[in-house]
């Protein structure tokens, strides 16, 4: 690892520490998040190989990755308070968000000390190809992760932004609060 992953790595693990506290929904809780999904992809994405069983590979991890993805939006409170939208990561949303991010970042750390065999016979047992699908299913898996949060958190702030309000901003108990 170079220092750009390491910084790269570290910035998506991170990203979730700033939601711990509650802030208000705007367009940078999408652009920044999305922006760094972007960057990922621009030096890491080359190509989506699709030989041997690469796909099944790649397809597999970007299902992890929208399954942490969306449960880690369920797991996020969104609340309306003076006509502005308020978000706050649950605990559940920031350990669904460190084990996805934090599960490539270990992988990656792994095969750089010692589990490159390990990977190499299990890519050999199971058809893949080249280290680049193993790249591949990773970036996919979360570029996943952060654009399924975000979609579910979007779909969430609108049926919170319609839903009603009592007094000082309150909502009744059956608002849109999930957090563990």
């Amino acid at each position: 690892m170079n220092t750009t992953d390491w910084i790269t790595d570290i910035a998506l693990v991170l990203i979730v520490f700033r939601q711990l506290r509650e802030d208000r929904l705007s367009l940078k809780s999408y652009l920044i998040p999305l922006g760094i999904v972007a960057f990922v992809a621009s030096q890491y994405l080359t190509g989506v190989p699709t030989g041997g069983n690469d796909l099944v590979l790649i397809g597999a991890l970007t299902a992890v990755g929208a399954a942490l993805g969306i449960a880690g939006g369920v797991f996020t409170r969104i609340r309306a308070v003076g006509g502005h939208l308020l978000i706050k990561a649950g605990v559940a949303s920031a350990l669904l968000w460190v084990l996805g991010m934090g599960a490539r970042m270990a992988f990656q750390i792994w095969v750089d000390h010692g589990g490159a065999d390990d990977v190499a016979r299990f890519s050999v047992t199971h058809h893949i190809t080249s280290s680049d699908a193993w790249v591949a299913a990773f970036v996919l898996m979360a570029m996943t992760e952060v654009i399924t949060r975000l979609a579910t958190i979007f779909v969430r702030s609108r049926v919170a932004a319609r839903a009603p309000q009592g007094p000082a901003g309150r909502r009744p108990a059956t608002a849109l609060s999930h957090t563990a």
